[in-house]
C-alpha cells in the first residue's frame, strides 16, 4: 500500500550540528531572509508522472509571497535525476513501485518511484504558472547522483553529500528561511528540518504546500512540531513580512 509504505519508511534524519548567532540585537540587525521554493515541477503537479494531489493549487500563493514580501534571496530546488537513477522502478528489474528494495551496488534501502524529473525532460521543468526571475533566482539541483536519492534540498539521503544550497545561503548572509512547495511530507519537510538543524530560523508555509498522503503528512507535522519550527499560513506570513 503506497500510503502505508510512505509513512513507515521516511528517509533518515540528517546528522548536522547546530550553530547559533550570538545576541538578539545582532540577530535582528543582520537578519536576511530567503524564500525556498521546493520542487514545484511538472511531474509533481496534476498530469505529471508523480503528481501530488492539488500540487498546482499552491502556485498562486507562492507567487503572492514573491510579490508582496521583500526577499533578500529566492532559491528554487529542482529534482534533477539522471535517466538511470536508482530510485526509478523500471531501472531495478521491474521492482514494484512504492516498495523498498536494497540496492545491490550500495546496500542502501531505496523506495521505488515512477520515472520522474529526468534531467532536461518536460516533467523536470518548473510549472509554467510559477513566477520566476531568471536573472535573480538561484536554482539548486538535487537528486543528481545515480546511486542516491535526495529529498532535502540541502543533503542527499545518504547524508554524505550536500547540495549547493547551504553555501549559497551563507554567501548571501541569509539567517531566516521560509519554505513552501512539494511535497510537504517529503521534500519540503526534510528541507525545513535540515535548515533548522544547520541553524537557520525556519518557517514552513503549510497552505503553500501539498502532501503525498495524510499519514505521512501527520508524521512530518509531528517531526516539525517537535523541532518547534513554525507552521504558518500564507495570510500569516504576509501579515508579518509583507511590505
Amino acid at each position: 500500500d503506497k500510503t502505508t509504505f510512505l509513512t513507515q519508511h521516511p528517509p533518515p534524519p540528517s546528522k548536522i550540528y547546530q550553530f547559533s548567532m550570538s545576541g538578539e540585537e545582532e540577530k535582528k540587525r543582520e537578519m536576511k531572509r530567503a524564500l525556498l521554493i521546493i520542487d514545484v515541477q511538472n511531474d509533481f503537479c496534476p498530469g505529471g508522472s508523480l503528481a501530488v494531489g492539488g500540487g498546482d493549487k499552491i502556485i498562486p500563493l507562492i507567487n503572492q509571497m514573491r510579490s508582496e514580501i521583500k526577499w533578500d534571496l529566492i532559491c528554487l530546488s529542482q529534482d534533477w535525476h539522471p535517466s538511470d537513477h536508482c530510485s526509478f522502478g523500471p531501472n531495478n528489474k521491474g521492482a514494484p513501485l512504492f516498495t523498498q528494495i536494497t540496492l545491490p551496488k550500495t546496500g542502501s534501502k531505496q523506495m521505488m518511484w515512477p520515472i520522474h524529473c529526468v534531467q532536461g525532460s518536460k516533467g523536470s521543468e518548473f510549472h509554467p504558472d510559477l513566477t520566476q526571475d531568471k536573472d535573480k533566482d538561484i536554482v539548486v539541483y538535487k537528486g543528481t547522483h545515480k546511486w542516491v536519492d535526495s529529498y532535502s534540498a540541502f543533503f542527499d539521503n545518504d547524508q554524505k553529500t550536500k547540495t549547493d544550497l547551504d553555501d549559497i545561503l551563507k554567501k548571501h548572509h541569509i539567517t531566516d528561511v521560509v519554505c513552501a512547495g512539494l511535497a510537504f511530507d517529503y521534500c519540503v519537510g526534510f528541507t525545513a528540518l535540515d535548515a533548522n538543524k544547520i541553524g537557520y530560523k525556519t518557517t514552513v508555509v503549510q497552505d503553500a504546500c501539498r502532501s503525498v498522503a495524510p499519514e505521512s503528512e501527520k508524521a512530518m507535522t509531528q517531526r516539525i512540531n517537535e523541532q518547534k519550527i513554525p507552521l504558518v499560513s500564507t495570510e500569516e506570513i504576509l501579515k508579518s513580512m509583507g511590505h
